[in-house]
């Protein structure tokens, strides 16, 4: 199970690399949309440069001929780029000319088992179900993982399961129990997953007993 990120905020990478577990990172329109005023491929090879393991970057082409030309400049930014697409017939078009190219894939938007399988047979080489969004609707977001994770196993597939759209630390360790080989979490969730009560009040109470002793 390893953690990325998921934001395009440099301040946010920065402290999460610091702690020496994160291993990648995935960006979106809506993120990079965030950061304003920066330069889209300046940023993803900025973030490369940084994690130096595999950084999602999304095209926005609705077609399967303008996604492969956008997804081919991507791919020239950094050997670390792993190009986002949509998971449409028009995405998985795009896939399987990328995976023939052999240009990474991370087909995103997966609110299904049957998607997700779509993709991994395209070539993708993640797939991402986005379990928050499916909570949102009154679904169990984490049974696509808990399927998808199957079906990969059963039938051998090397595509590698993304769990997205985490909302909080809860889902962290329900997609690493449900066979998830990736969480990508936003920095307030990774945050949130380091901290406990109990060791706030245990350090508490060692520091006050070591106050004591040396006293």
């Amino acid at each position: 199970m390893r953690i990325f990120l998921d934001t395009a905020s440099m301040d946010e990478i920065r402290a999460g690399v610091r702690l020496g577990v994160v291993s990648g990172v995935t960006t979106n329109p809506s993120l990079m949309a965030r950061e304003s005023g920066v330069d889209f491929g300046e940023t993803i090879r900025a973030i490369c440069d940084l994690v130096r393991g595999p950084v999602s970057a999304e095209v926005t082409a609705p077609d399967a001929e303008g996604m492969v030309a956008q997804a081919r400049e991507i791919a020239r930014w950094s050997e670390y780029v792993v190009v986002k697409v949509p998971i449409t017939a028009e995405g998985l078009a795009a896939i399987s000319v990328l995976a023939d190219e052999g240009i990474p894939t991370n087909a995103t938007l997966i609110f299904s088992a049957n998607q997700a399988l779509l993709a991994a047979l395209a070539g993708a080489a993640y797939v991402s179900p986005f379990v928050g969004r499916l909570d949102d609707i009154n679904h169990d977001g984490m049974q696509v993982v808990v399927e998808t994770a199957e079906i990969f196993e059963r039938h051998d597939l090397d595509t590698q399961i993304i769990a997205a759209s985490i909302r909080h630390p809860l889902h962290v360790t329900q997609a690493a129990l449900a066979g998830a080989h990736i969480a990508t979490v936003p920095y307030k969730v990774l945050m949130q997953m380091i901290q406990h009560p109990l060791t706030d009040r245990g350090i508490e109470r060692f520091l006050a007993d070591w106050a004591k002793f040396i006293g």
